[in-house]
């Protein structure tokens, strides 16, 4: 078999691994090695993308880092839900083991970047993938913060040149939900 052929024998095991994979919204404190999170980002950016822009940026948040994001959230949670609100959301935030934030390289074509942002949508499925098949889980979040121009301030990323994909947590679960999908009946044209 060359290089460029796929690996057949391995196809059970891979679509044994994405419908396993879960979302996970609770972790235990223990933090992935940093050397097994390296590896998962290494697969990341195996992702397709179009004319090989690779668009993606990966942004490992360190303690610091993870503070200054906590704290803002903390800000956008007390002015929309109030104190007692904010305080359960630091804490809850505050628990989570691993932090990485993935950016795209902003472009002046539209239609180059949004497909820019499928290719870094692909990077971070990879990302849950790899990480999944070493046991450890992940939770990519879009909310408004991350979409607010202080959040990349807050990760020392360059508004200008980038805009956020996402926030992924990850660590080991502390429970794995359930999950169910519509049959494909439900979702697939099949036109001749």
């Amino acid at each position: 078999m060359s290089a460029a052929e796929p690996a057949g024998a391995d196809a059970a095991a891979v679509t044994t691994l994405i419908r396993a994979r879960r979302t996970v919204h609770e972790f235990t404190a223990r933090r992935p090695p940093h050397a097994l999170v390296l590896e998962a980002l290494d697969a990341a950016r195996w992702a397709p993308n179009h004319h090989r822009t690779e668009p993606w940026r990966f942004t490992l948040l360190g303690p610091q880092a993870i503070a200054r994001v906590i704290d803002l959230n903390t800000e956008f949670v007390r002015a929309k839900n109030g104190d007692a609100a904010a305080a359960n959301k630091r804490a809850r935030w505050q628990a989570v083991p691993g932090w990485l934030v993935v950016t795209c390289v902003r472009s002046d074509d539209p239609v180059r970047e949004r497909e820019d942002y499928a290719a870094c949508c692909c990077a971070v499925q990879n990302f849950a993938l790899a990480l999944w098949a070493a046991g450890i889980g992940s939770k990519w979040s879009t909310g408004a913060l991350t979409r607010d121009p202080r959040f990349l301030t807050a990760i020392e990323a360059d508004a200008a040149r980038e805009f956020c994909v996402g926030l992924v947590w990850y660590g080991y679960a502390a429970a794995i939900p359930a999950q169910t999908r519509k049959p494909l009946a439900d979702v697939l044209r099949d036109v001749d």
